[in-house]
């Protein structure tokens, strides 16, 4: 369970809103950071954010910053709140204590002096937010007059209450932020009606035999390999699961998978990294794909149904990919009760083997220029 970590920024407050402006809107160049902090956490920041500019922010060095910074892990929440609003909510990718880096970054508006926000942290994935505080107070217990001040951090119980019930903060505020409803978990997992269990996987004997015939390299594995190979195009971090790296390797040398999927990731990573492809930013999912070729639909639908059992409140887009004669299928397993209600038919979508044929072909010759939106916009709803 990560903690979530409050800091008041007063409304007016010229100094915080210029180094606002300068280290989180702007971001800041690894090339400033790395003079400052020792090598690990150099290699620690590239393998996270590569050679793209990050978030930082700081607190003075007070003793009672310094128990919250102490606090402090990788994947927890931060939450900036300007006022009574929510401005900002990021993921902690790193910290660092460093005088030099502070004086670095945020030097004085006017006169002499010294910068003294040397407990420093890096932020991944960054959304500025436009939410009223008093929705956060709401979610966690609080008199919706409660007034925050400085830096602190939600206290453990409130963070379980949270959690026992909800699924991810940090998409919670989104959906606020786009005026989307949030759901709590499901607790009733499995409904009376369906035709199967979920732990079952229909096979028939006609997919069978078309397993047994395929060729040397499957067209799962030239799948996985187009949507990895999109996926970097993308600008995203790729995972495939260990058990298909390999076969990756040998078909095609592709190399560029993500190392550590988990790192930051609130979901059981048993439920997320045994999918067929993740594109992933810093520490959120940017998209995710299954693969069905000669496997039944229904193994795909149930891994996304399990995602949205523990994250119901997930905005990713998730793809079901399979040629074009297989969407009957999809639509037929849609039907099934614990899919219906679970409302897969508007959170899956429809991504033929065709569609991604020609999305390869037309960027064969750019290294980048694939979006998440361009994908969702060339792909069909399931039902």
């Amino acid at each position: 369970m990560p903690n979530a970590f409050l800091l008041y920024m007063p409304p007016g407050n010229a100094e915080a809103m210029v180094h606002y402006q300068d280290t989180i809107k702007q971001r800041v160049p690894l090339s400033r950071i790395t003079p400052h902090v020792p090598a690990n956490l150099r290699a620690r920041l590239i393998s996270i954010f590569g050679a793209a500019p990050m978030a930082v922010w700081g607190s003075a060095g007070g003793p009672g910053n310094r128990r919250q910074f102490e606090r402090m892990s990788q994947g927890d929440d931060l939450l900036i709140i300007e006022g009574k609003t929510i401005k900002l909510i990021a993921k902690v990718a790193a910290k660092v204590e460093s005088k030099g880096l502070s004086r670095e970054l945020w030097q004085p508006l006017r006169g002499d002096g010294d910068s003294s926000w040397e407990l420093i942290y890096f932020l991944a994935n960054p959304r500025e937010l436009d939410v009223p505080f008093a929705e956060f107070c709401s979610l966690f217990g609080y008199e919706s007059n409660y007034q925050l001040r400085g830096f602190t951090s939600v206290a453990p119980a409130r963070m379980e209450a949270f959690y026992e019930q909800y699924d991810d903060l940090y998409s919670i505020l989104e959906r606020i932020q786009k005026g989307q409803p949030v759901s709590q978990k499901v607790t009733d997992l499995i409904l009376p009606g369906d035709s199967a269990p979920p732990e079952l996987v229909e096979v028939s004997r006609e997919e069978l035999d078309a397993a047994l015939r395929a060729p040397a390299i499957s067209e799962h594995v030239r799948m996985q390999w187009m949507l990895a190979r999109l996926g970097l195009k993308a600008g995203e971090r790729v995972w495939v699961p260990i058990g298909d790296q390999e076969r990756l390797r040998k078909a095609y040398q592709f190399e560029s998978f993500d190392e550590e999927f988990s790192a930051g990731i609130d979901l059981p990573h048993s439920y997320i990294e045994n999918i067929d492809v993740v594109w992933k930013q810093e520490f959120r999912i940017g998209a995710a794909y299954e693969i069905e070729n000669s496997t039944s639909i229904y193994s795909g639908l149930l891994r996304f149904a399990d995602l949205n059992i523990i994250a119901p409140n997930t905005l990713y887009p998730m793809f079901i990919v399979a040629p074009r004669e297989k969407k009957g299928r999809l639509r037929e397993q849609l039907r099934r009760p614990t899919f219906r209600r679970l409302e897969l038919d508007k959170k899956v979508r429809f991504l033929a083997y065709e569609t991604i044929d020609e999305i390869d072909k037309f960027f064969s010759s750019s290294d980048s220029g694939v979006t998440v939106d361009m994908i969702s916009g060339k792909s069909e709803q399931a039902a």
